[in-house]
Order: structure tokens, then C-alpha cells, then sequence
């Protein structure tokens, strides 16, 4: 069935979903006929009440092509917009509209015969409004008809405060008179309201007194006294008249007998949008459920301030209506109160409960265990909806659940109530951040589509900034929306300061404010766990480990688990895996904020202990990874430090691959810190890894910063390693003359240093440069130094490289002979110093000269052991370059299926990092297709 909305932004739906009206002009057509649905409108009126006196050059055309698409869009849902004699008309069917529910559902309350019968139909007839009536829609006869609205509105909250006042329900009307009253000081029949429902009370002084201000207010501002029944009611209070006392107790409302139906839900939230997949979960819930012998569904939903839990829930709960004809219940738990209130206790709940399933005051047990037992009787076997809103804990919400599986439970919470799903198979369902699409549209409904449309920069900084929170989104756009006239790229530079960021999210009250949204939640942590969620904001990089966060805050980690496990079920960190934890980006800057007025320091000395950790675990991982690669002593580390201890190869790759980002944050951060020796000792421990994997933009980046941090401390030595390691990454992508200057620096700063064992690694990479450039015989010359240096110094690592190189060269020169005494040498040499690193590339190396001495089986032999030993250890730029070689051995044994194979693997790997053969893959690769004999020529 289609439903239409008018009482709030006008909307229809059909099975739970929205039906596309189009844009506000149409809307406002669509408006017009609803509101005198049933009775023809004119073509000329239709056009004054959506334009005014200034339709549009040749408007009755575009009047009938809104009225077209509006026909063809809801005739599919049963509801037919014809032409008649007297002009347009809709022809609802059995569809329904919430304002002529509403005038119906009033007008049968005023008709009542009984203030118990009208109070259930005033309820229901409040409960369809969501809001300010045919929102965002504009003209001027739109204007008159939401005046008017909104007075039939208050009409209907008078009526229902009358009837409630008759019934003896006084006190459940004082707070919603007391607004009112402050709201609309001049309204007599308000005042005259509070005044009964006060003496009703046991406040007749406070009656007495709200009459003298009433009184006074009247004279200042329109110089009349009040009128003669609030005149005679103050008269009745003076002299205690016994008429105004309470009306006789009605019988106790019992389970069986004709119970009013509570419709307590607070209005349908505006702009809600996205959660498709847990709106889809509730349904899937309550389709499969058994109200006959199964259990009664309940929901947990939790997840960090302002992720719109409350939103969520109520949002279904409003479209899900139907499923809930015996009433609907609804408690704010004020689990975690901006204001500072404290928790409901749930007897409080019950109380409130059994007054909207009718109980009479007078039958209501003394005992609240016996209340609770009441309030379960009486919701048996009802099909009923329970609300339990920001809850504190489980055992809150516990209290307040029924015993009957017709029931529905959804509970909101900043905790995660694990003790609900172990004892009563709740549904714990945790929200995370909207993607980027929801919250796009989250901003242009608040905002308007055409606004945000007109900005696109400025809509993607805001949101870039949110971080896909709802609330922090819906404060940007309350904010936006106040300054109509404001370009949103201004709000948007607002946001841009870190520093104020939290304070540009603040709409002016406590529940439209992102950091009053933290802030109840910190309240509630014990002090290590606040302490602990302070100095993990400091933390750089997305994400972090367990281990980690034991040095950030100086204790094992044994000790930490419990304190991550309660900032984890207060949703104020997630962890995405196991042992990894993230903050949202904006709960980060309030824990920052936090750590800066709640530490001496800020947090300072915590980070640093942070940097000593991935210091020294990383070292130790480089150390795994290549044993030969030459060691590195870290500086001391800070008290209260524990490197991860990683028992091989594979672990210590693992851990830098999931740690690579945190570690290039801690580089900057060591450098910012003045800790250079820190900096440059993290930047050299990366270098394997950086090389293994192809981070080359990263390598670069980290070893200028080592070059300067060695500058500033004056290091000579640490200079010339900066610069052999720079050498290596601009020759590994082909930025030849750059790698040849950063090695000529390393060679003359080591022979300053006289360090004739040093002085071997930049020769061998010049000649790594010149073998590049084609300089093949200075190439040569180059690496023959090095193996002279590494021998007259007994480095047997370097001894094996450098016959390696030697050998290749040789090759290149057309000595194959040579190469292959050469490369074998360095075949043996890595194997008895166990370097499978050096014996990979040897293996390849031989394969080479095997390939141009056409003995292709040797080389394919040379190469799948060079291939086995590369991928062991994860060298993706070495594997690149022996998959290349396989594929020209292939193809040398004409098996041009087994060369594609190779080759496009090679590619795959190429273009992932960055590898400079990429290009020359794809010319043969498409050389292959097209048969061209050149190809058996090999890389080199």
C-alpha cells in the first residue's frame, strides 16, 4: 500500500521504500492535489498555488509535464491522477495520506464519549507528525497551509493535555506544560493548564506564582488582564475549590482487558538515509521469527558517539508501523547524557511503562519487582515494539526486557552489551561510519541537492572531514543551513584547521555537538582506559598494534587487554583484526585533545617510547630479512619498551607489510621530535624491505630524510650509507644519472672516512649504473674493484656479489666462459654463508650466460632455482627479472605458450611496482602475437 507524507518532508512509500517524486516544483504539485485530495483542482489554480503570480513563460506545458510524470510514477502503486470537468484529481485507491489521518484520528478524539477512549486516537494522530510540515517545499499558499497545519497541530496538543488532566495524569503533562508555557507566554489556555496540572501537584504556590507573571506579561507587552476563565480558575486555586481535585481513580488496566495502545515513539528523524544492510537485517529478524514458541527478538545497536543508532532504530521502527498494531513503547535510559543526568533506573522505566499501558495509579504494586511483573503480564501476547534508547549497560536494558516473543526489543547503546547476547540471544549489530555515497546524500538533503552540486570541492572537504560520522555531517549542514547566503567552501576552511576542528562541529547545543558526544562517553571510562585512548590518538598512522600500544603506554601487554577490551565495547576504538586497533579520525582529535590538557607532557615522552619500539623491531626484522644485508645497533630504548620478538623471514615481512605506513609516520615523527639518530636508523632498517617489495617513492622519501638527519648530526659515515642507499633506488628505476651522483658521493665520503670496506659498495653499484648506461667495460672495472676491496678485506657477503657482478658483466662483453666460473664461484660463496638473497641472483646470473651459450635447459634449471629461492623471500622486483629471463629461455626452446606465461607474470608484478622493464615486457608481449622473430634476444 502507498502511504503519503506531508507532515514532515513530503515523501510516499511503497513496501518500506520511497517512490521518486522528482524535484520541489513537482513536489509541490504533487502537494497541492494531496491536500484537496478527492476534490478536482483547476489547471489555473493548481498553477497559482505552486508559482504564485510568477509561473513560467508557457506554464500550463510545464504543468502538464509534471502532472504526466507524476501519473506515470504512481499509477504502478494504485493511485490514478485523471482529468475531470472541474479540473485535476487524485484518486487515491487504497492509498492513505498522514494529514487526513491525522484530521480523522482528531476529529474521532474530540468525539469520544470518554477521555480514556480519545487519549489513544490524540496519540496516534501526534505520532504521524516528523517534523515541520511539507518541509523544504515553498510558495506562498505552501506558507498558509503550514500556518495552518501547525495550529491544527497545537489545537490537537491542547486537546490531549485537556483529557490528560482529566484523567489525573498531571504529572506526566508538567515537563511538555512547562516548555510550553515558556514557549508561549501569552497563551492563556496553556497557562491555564500548568496552573491545574501544578496545584494538582501539591504546588499551589507555583500555580499562584505562574498566574502573577502571566498577569504581568499580559499588561507590559498588549495592556490587558487575563481573561475571565483563567481569571476564575486562579479564583478556584486562592479558595481550594474541592472540583479542582483529582477525578476518581479508573480501574486498573489488566492483561486481557481493553488495554490502550501506547504510540511513544519520538518523531521520524529527518534526512535519514544509507543502512540498507541493517534495515535488511531487522526485517530478516522479525520475518523468520516465531511468536508462537520461539523467543523474543531483541537488537543491540551500538558504535561510537554520533553514529546514529538512535536515528537507525527509529527510522525502522516509524516504517515498520504495521507490524506493530498493540503499540509501540519508548524509554530514553540516558545511559550516557550529554547533559550530565544521570542513568533511569529501571523501575523508573517500568513505571513510566505501566502508566502508558493504562494502569491506574492506584493499582500500580508497591513492590518494583512486582511493577516489572505487571509490565510483562501486560505486554504477553501483544504484537508490541520496545524501544530501550542509550542504555548504560546490559543489565539496564535486562530489566526492561518482556518475557513474550510477539514482542520486539531494539536497544541503542555507546557499549557493546555482549552480557544481552549471552543470556538472551540478542543481535548485537555495530554501526560504522557512512561510505561515501550516503554521506553525500546525508549533506545535500541537508543542505539542498542544487547547493551541493554547485560546490563539488567544497561538499568533498567537508566530508573529508566528518569522516562519514552522521552526526558530524548533520551538524555541518544545520550549520550550512543557518548561513544560507554563505558559500560552503567557508565552513569547509573551517574544518581544514585541525586544531578547531571539533569546535567548527558544534551546532550550539549538546546533542547537535561532535565533541559533547565524545565526551559522554570518555566520562564513563576508568582512568586507565581514558589514559590509554589519549595517548593512542597520539599515535601516528591509521592503524595500530597491540604491541605498540603496550610501549606508547609503558605496560605489557598482558596488562592491556582487558583496558583495549573496554575501550573497544564503548565503541571508542575498533579493531578491524585481531591485535589491530583504529580510532575514527575525529574521535583521534578529541583523544589529542584530551592528552594535551590532561598531561604534563601531552603525551611526548609516550610517542617516543612508541618510536623505540618500532626502532628496535624493525631492526631486528631487517635482520631477518637479508642476515647479510649489515646489521644496524639501535640507540637505547626507553624504559617500559618491548621489541616484538618475530621467529623468521616470513613473520618479520608480515610485520613490515602491516606496519609500513606506521613506520614512515614514526620517521617524521622521530625528525620532528629532534630524535635524527632515530630517523636515520628507522629509514635505514626499511631499506630491504622497501627493495623486496618495489616501495620506491617511500625508499626515496625516507632516505632524503636520512641524508639530512645524518647532516645535522654530523655523520659522515651515515652521509655516504644515505647516499649508496639513494644510489640503489634511483638505479632501480631507471634514474641513472641521479643513481651515479649519490654513488660518486658515497665513494668520495667513504674515502675521506678511509673506509677501504665501505669504499666496495658504492663501486659496485657505479657499475651497476654503468652496465645500465651501456658502459659495459667501465662496468666492469668498477665491480673488479669491489671484489678486490671485499677480499683484501675478508667482507665474503660482498666477495659474493661482486662475482656476481663480475660474471654478468662478462657476459654482457661476450666472455661466457668467464661468466660462468664467475657466477658459479658466487653460487657456492652465498651457499656456504647461507645469503639465499645473493644466491637467487647468482643462480640468475648463470642462467644468463647458460642462455647465451644456447644451452637453454641448464638455464631454465638456473632459473627455477633462482626463482624457488627469490619468492621465499618475497624479492618482487628480483622476481620480476627472472621471470623475464624464463620467458626469453622459452622462447629460445620455441614453447612460446610457456614464454607468454612467464612474461605476463612478469608484467603483472612490473606494473604493480613500478619496475622499469614494464615497457619492454608489453612490446614482447605483443611481439609474441604478432610472431616477430626478434624476441629470442634476451633482457639484460
Amino acid at each position: 500500500m502507498l502511504e503519503f507524507r506531508l507532515l514532515g518532508t513530503l515523501e510516499a512509500r511503497a513496501g518500506g521504500r520511497s517512490v521518486a517524486l522528482g524535484h520541489a516544483r513537482q513536489k509541490c504539485v504533487l502537494a497541492a492535489l494531496l491536500i484537496d485530495a478527492g476534490r478536482p483542482l483547476p489547471a489555473d489554480r493548481l498553477l497559482r498555488r505552486v508559482w504564485d503570480d510568477r509561473a513560467p513563460h508557457r506554464g500550463r506545458d510545464t504543468l502538464y509535464a509534471y502532472l504526466s510524470r507524476l501519473r506515470r510514477g504512481l499509477e504502478p502503486h494504485g493511485v490514478r491522477l485523471v482529468r475531470r470537468s472541474g479540473g485535476y484529481v487524485i484518486d487515491l485507491g487504497e492509498a492513505t495520506v498522514d494529514l487526513h489521518r491525522f484530521r480523522h484520528l482528531v476529529a474521532r478524539a474530540r468525539a469520544a464519549t470518554d477521555d480514556r477512549s480519545a487519549l489513544p486516537l490524540f496519540e496516534e494522530a501526534l505520532g504521524l507528525w516528523q517534523g515541520e510540515p511539507l518541509a523544504g517545499l515553498d510558495s506562498t499558499w505552501l506558507h498558509t497551509v503550514r500556518e495552518r497545519l501547525r495550529a491544527e497541530h497545537w489545537a490537537a496538543e491542547l486537546d490531549r493535555t485537556d483529557a490528560l488532566l482529566r484523567t489525573g495524569r498531571h504529572g506526566e503533562c508538567l515537563p511538555d506544560l512547562s516548555v510550553r508555557a515558556e514557549r508561549h507566554p501569552l497563551d492563556e489556555r496553556v497557562a491555564g493548564q500548568l496552573m491545574l496540572a501544578l496545584y494538582r501537584g501539591g504546588r499551589a504556590a507555583d500555580a499562584l506564582a505562574h498566574y502573577r507573571h502571566v498577569r504581568g506579561r499580559l499588561a507590559d507587552e498588549l495592556g490587558v488582564a487575563p481573561g475571565a476563565p483563567l481569571r476564575h480558575l486562579h479564583q478556584r486555586i486562592l479558595t481550594g475549590d474541592p472540583a479542582l481535585a483529582l477525578p476518581a481513580p479508573q480501574p486498573a488496566a489488566r492483561a486481557g482487558a481493553d488495554l490502550p495502545t501506547p504510540r511513544q515513539l519520538p518523531a521520524h528523524p529527518r534526512w535519514f538515509t544509507g543502512r540498507d544492510e541493517q534495515l535488511a537485517e531487522f526485517d530478516k529478524a522479525l520475518d523468520s521469527s516465531d511468536p508462537r514458541g520461539g523467543s523474543v527478538v531483541i537488537f543491540a545497536v551500538g558504535g561510537i558517539g554520533g553514529i546514529g543508532a538512535t536515528r537507525l532504530v527509529l527510522h525502522w521502527a516509524h516504517q515498520n508501523l504495521d507490524r506493530f498494531p498493540d503499540g509501540q513503547l519508548y524509554v530514553d535510559l540516558r545511559g550516557f547524557d550529554p547533559s550530565g543526568e544521570p542513568p533511569v533506573a529501571p523501575a523508573v522505566a517500568v513505571r513510566g511503562f505501566l502508566d502508558a499501558l493504562g494502569v491506574a495509579s492506584d493499582s500500580v504494586p508497591l513492590d518494583p519487582q512486582a511493577q516489572a511483573g505487571l509490565y510483562r503480564s501486560l505486554v504477553q501476547g501483544r504484537r508490541m515494539l520496545i524501544v530501550l534508547d542509550n542504555a548504560a549497560d546490559a543489565e539496564q536494558a535486562a530489566a526492561l526486557l518482556p518475557g513474550s516473543a510477539t514482542c520486539t526489543v531494539l536497544i541503542t547503546s555507546r557499549r557493546r552489551l555482549a552480557g544481552l547476547a549471552s543470556a538472551y540471544g540478542a543481535r548485537l549489530l555495530t554501526l560504522d561510519v557512512l561510505t561515501g555515497t550516503e554521506a553525500r546524500e546525508l549533506l545535500a538533503r541537508h543542505v539542498g541537492h542544487d547547493r551541493a552540486a554547485a560546490e563539488p570541492e567544497a561538499v568533498a572537504g567537508l566530508l573529508e572531514h566528518c569522516a562519514g560520522l552522521p552526526l558530524a555531517i548533520s551538524v555541518v549542514g544545520a550549520r550550512a543551513a543557518a548561513h544560507s547566503a554563505f558559500p560552503l567552501a567557508v565552513l569547509a576552511e573551517e574544518l581544514q584547521d585541525e586544531s578547531a576542528r571539533l569546535d567548527a562541529l558544534d551546532a550550539g547545543d549538546l546533542t547537535a555537538n561532535v565533541r559533547a558526544a565524545f565526551t559522554v562517553s570518555y566520562n564513563a571510562l576508568t582512568v586507565g582506559a581514558a589514559e590509554v585512548f589519549q595517548l593512542m590518538g597520539r599515535a601516528p598512522g591509521p592503524e595500530i598494534g597491540q604491541a605498540a600500544i603496550a610501549a606508547l603506554v609503558a605496560r605489557p601487554v598482558s596488562a592491556l587487554r582487558a583496558t583495549l577490551r573496554e575501550l573497544e565495547n564503548a565503541h571508542l576504538v575498533q579493531q578491524p583484526e585481531p591485535g589491530r586497533y583504529r580510532l575514527h579520525d575525529l574521535a583521534r582529535l578529541y583523544a589529542v585533545e584530551r592528552a594535551r590538557t590532561e598531561r604534563a607532557d601531552g603525551g611526548a615522552e609516550a610517542l617516543l617510547r612508541m618510536v623505540d619500539f618500532f626502532l628496535h623491531t624493525a631492526c631486528s626484522a631487517a635482520q631477518r630479512l637479508d642476515p647479510h644485508r649489515g646489521g644496524i645497533r639501535p640507540v637505547a630504548a626507553r624504559p617500559g619498551v618491548a621489541p616484538l620478538p618475530l621467529a623468521d623471514r616470513d613473520a618479520a615481512l608480515a610485520w613490515f607489510t602491516v606496519e609500513h605506513p606506521v613506520l614512515l609516520s614514526s620517521i617524521d615523527l622521530a625528525v620532528r621530535s629532534g630524535h635524527d639518530a632515530h630517523a636515520w636508523q628507522l629509514a635505514r632498517a626499511l631499506e630491504t624491505f622497501f627493495d623486496y617489495r618495489g616501495h620506491w617513492h617511500d625508499w626515496t622519501t625516507s632516505q632524503h630524510i636520512a641524508l639530512d638527519a645524518a647532516r645535522r648530526l654530523g655523520n659522515v659515515s651515515w652521509e655516504a650509507a644515505a647516499h649508496r642507499s639513494l644510489g640503489n633506488v634511483c638505479t632501480q628505476t631507471g634514474r641513472l644519472d641521479e643513481g651515479h651522483a649519490h654513488f660518486r658521493h658515497a665513494l668520495d665520503l667513504y674515502g675521506d672516512l678511509g673506509d677501504r670496506d665501505s669504499q666496495a659498495h658504492p663501486h659496485r653499484g657505479l657499475g651497476w649504473v654503468c652496465n645500465q648506461q651501456g658502459r659495459q667495460r667501465d662496468a666492469l672495472d668498477h665491480a673488479e674493484q669491489a671484489l678486490t676491496l671485499y677480499r683484501q678485506t675478508g667482507h665474503r657477503p660482498g666477495q659474493a656479489k661482486a662475482l656476481n657482478n663480475v660474471g654478468w658483466l662478462s657476459i654482457a662483453l661476450g666472455d661466457h666462459r668467464a661468466a660462468l666460473d664467475h657466477c658459479a664461484q658466487a653460487v657456492a660463496l652465498n651457499q656456504a654463508i647461507g645469503d639465499r638473497h645473493g644466491e637467487a641472483g647468482a643462480w640468475d646470473s648463470l642462467g644468463y650466460a647458460h642462455h647465451r651459450l644456447a644451452e637453454y635447459t641448464e638455464a631454465l634449471d638456473c632459473y627455477r632455482r633462482a626463482l624457488e629461492l627469490d619468492r621465499s623471500f618475497g624479492d618482487r622486483y628480483g622476481e620480476t627479472e627472472i621471470l623475464h629471463h624464463l620467458g626469453d629461455t622459452h622462447l629460445a626452446l620455441a614453447d612460446p605458450q610457456a614464454a607468454r606465461v612467464a612474461w605476463r607474470h612478469a608484467l603483472e608484478i612490473a606494473e604493480e611496482i613500478g619496475h622499469p622493464a614494464a615497457a619492454e615486457l608489453r612490446g614482447k608481449l605483443s611481439g609474441l602475437l604478432q610472431g616477430r622473430p626478434d624476441l629470442t634476444e634476451p633482457a639484460r
